[in-house]
């Protein structure tokens, strides 16, 4: 079974959308967390399912699109990372 495993960023960055939603709501705040988190579960089982990041073009690193966030890992043979998760208005960036 493919390993997941979050990037120090992927969850610093997880923390700042779950704090910044939950100033306005925090029942939103941990059901977007927990959109976020079974999203990256199902990766275990299809890997390769979110597209290509189109910026980069490298077919090891795709992103889910959720909601307004994009969640960007890179797949290897036995191990996922989640490497950013952000805002779509936000440029992404290799980090």
């Amino acid at each position: 079974m493919t390993r997941i495993v979050w990037s120090p960023l992927a969850i610093e960055d997880v923390e700042a959308i779950r704090a910044y939603v939950a100033r306005d709501s925090p029942q939103s705040a941990v059901f977007l967390v927990e959109r976020f988190v079974a999203a990256v579960e199902r990766l275990e089982a299809h890997p390769v399912s979110g597209r290509i990041v189109p910026e980069v073009g490298d077919k090891t690193l795709r992103e889910l699109i959720l909601g307004n966030y994009r969640v960007v890992y890179r797949a290897g043979p036995d191990l996922i990372e989640v490497v950013t998760v952000f805002h779509g208005a936000r440029l992404f960036r290799l980090p």
